[in-house]
C-alpha cells in the first residue's frame, strides 16, 4: 500500500515524521499539495497516523500500489456541500426569513438524526408561497462550486468516465450544473410550483437515501459496469446507502458518521484530491 498525503500547506518534517510512522520505503511528490509514501509497513499505526494528520491539517490514505483512474467507469456525486458549497434550501430558505429553522433541519439530517424524506417535507412547507424568481437568485448570487470541482471533472473526463449527480436537493439545480459542467446525468426532487409561486410540496416520490443508492444501481446496471467501477462521493448521512453501493466512497469535508464509513475522507484539499487517490497524472 502507498499512503497518500495532501494538504493546503505540507511541510517537509510532516511527510518524515509520517513516512516512519508508516515505515514507508521513500516519499515522492505528485504536486505541490500532495505526496506519494511509498510501499507503507507499520500500518498497526494508522490510529496515531491519523491523529498527526488531524493535527497537521493533513489529509491521508492508504492506497494499493495498482490503483489507476483507468479501473473505474463511474462517479455518482451529491450536490449540496459536496459538488457545490452551499445547501441550496438553507439559501431560498433565507430569501423568505426562514433560514435558522430550515438549517436547524438540514444539519440534523446530515447527522442522521431524522428521516431524510420527513426532513425535506417539513423544509419545504416552510417555503410556501416564494417567487420562483429566488430559486434564480440563490444560482446566481450564491451557488460557487466546491474548489477542485472542474479540474477533477475534467480529468475524469479525460478518460471517458460518467458523472452522474444525484441529490436529495431539487431539478432547477442539478439541471443547471449538468448543462454548465458536461455532466452525464442527474437525479434529484421537483418543487411544485403554481403560478410562479412555491407550493411548499414536493413532486412525485422523494429522491432519498435509498433513492440515491438506487440511481447509482440503475445506472451502473445500463452502463455494463461492476460495482468495483464505481466511485461515490458524499458529506451527509443521506450518501451513506449510495456510498456502500460503490467500490470506493469519499467523504468530502463531511459529517463524521460519513468519514466514518466512507474509503476515504477529504477534509482539507479540494474535490481533485480525488484525483492523487486514483494515480491520475
Amino acid at each position: 500500500m502507498n499512503l497518500i498525503i495532501q494538504g493546503l500547506e505540507v511541510q517537509t518534517q510532516d511527510l518524515k515524521q509520517i513516512a516512519k510512522l508508516c515505515a514507508a520505503n521513500g516519499i515522492e511528490s505528485i504536486n505541490q499539495q500532495a505526496f506519494r509514501l511509498v510501499n507503507t509497513h507499520h500500518t498497526d499505526n494508522i490510529a496515531e497516523i491519523e491523529s498527526y494528520c488531524a493535527n497537521a491539517k493533513l489529509d491521508y490514505a492508504f492506497v494499493p500500489e495498482t490503483r489507476a483512474i483507468d479501473q473505474f467507469g463511474l462517479l455518482v456525486m451529491d450536490m449540496d456541500s459536496t459538488l457545490i458549497t452551499i445547501e441550496c434550501i438553507d439559501e431560498i430558505a433565507d430569501m423568505v426569513g426562514v433560514k435558522p429553522q430550515v438549517a436547524e433541519i438540514t444539519e440534523a439530517a446530515m447527522r442522521g438524526e431524522i428521516d431524510f424524506a420527513e426532513s425535506l417535507t417539513r423544509r419545504v412547507a416552510l417555503l410556501k408561497g416564494l417567487d420562483e424568481s429566488a430559486l434564480q437568485r440563490v444560482y446566481d448570487e450564491r451557488l460557487e462550486l466546491s474548489p477542485g470541482a472542474e479540474k477533477m471533472l475534467k480529468k475524469l473526463k479525460d478518460h471517458g468516465i460518467k458523472t452522474l449527480l444525484v441529490s436529495g436537493g431539487f431539478t432547477f439545480f442539478t439541471e443547471k450544473l449538468k448543462s454548465r459542467l458536461g455532466l452525464d446525468y442527474a437525479s434529484s426532487n421537483t418543487l411544485e410550483i403554481i403560478d410562479g409561486k412555491l407550493t411548499g410540496n414536493v413532486l412525485g416520490k422523494i429522491l432519498d437515501a435509498q433513492g440515491k443508492a438506487d440511481a447509482l444501481n440503475q445506472l451502473r446496471t445500463e452502463l455494463g459496469m461492476t460495482k468495483e467501477q464505481v466511485i461515490s462521493m458524499g458529506d451527509g448521512a443521506n450518501d451513506l446507502k449510495m456510498m456502500a453501493e460503490a467500490g470506493i466512497s469519499i467523504a468530502y469535508r463531511a459529517k463524521p458518521i460519513v468519514r466514518a464509513q466512507a474509503s476515504y475522507a477529504i477534509s482539507h484539499v479540494g474535490l481533485d484530491g480525488m484525483l492523487n487517490l486514483l494515480n491520475a497524472l
